[in-house]
């Protein structure tokens, strides 16, 4: 990937926290919901419950499709990006714990919580790799999207 791009995605993924992220239900129709994320780079992590509908989807079908972006007063001003990635379930503990520690990094302190945090075997972890991306620049042009294929996410 060029590094211009490679720059430009990490960007606007350091910049959120939250995505909208599509998964393929057993009827052929999309499910999409809000989730936490966090990233290293272009490797992004996610967490939902064990037996969600997400996890079922993705035990099924690893294809999924996210989109980044913030609600700008201004419409000139809308930045964010879409992607195509494929996930893997996080199984290893190890990596579940660090991948658990990225995603409660993004939410310094919070005020009241009246439960525990969950632990890698209390809920279903995801890994996304990017395949497609289009990153969306208003600031560029009404619309202006550049679509960048990600051969390799490193």
């Amino acid at each position: 990937m060029d590094p211009h791009w490679k720059q430009k995605i990490v960007a606007l993924l350091d910049a959120h926290r939250t995505m909208r992220i599509a998964t393929n239900r057993p009827d052929g129709w999309p499910q999409v919901t809000t989730v936490g994320y966090a990233n290293d780079g272009l490797s992004i992590v996610f967490l939902c419950g064990r037996d969600s509908q997400k996890a079922a989807n993705l035990a099924r079908d690893d294809r999924v499709s996210l989109a980044i972006d913030d609600d700008p007063d201004q419409v000139m001003h809308i930045q964010g990006l879409s992607m195509a990635a494929r996930a893997r379930r996080i199984v290893d503990a190890a990596e579940g714990a660090r991948a658990l520690a990225r995603l409660f990094a993004r939410y310094p302190a919070q005020q009241i919580l009246d439960f525990d945090l969950p632990s890698p075997g209390d809920v279903a972890l995801f890994e996304l790799t990017p395949k497609v991306v289009s990153v969306l620049d208003y600031t560029l042009g009404f619309a202006h999207a550049d679509l960048v294929v990600c051969d390799d996410p490193d």
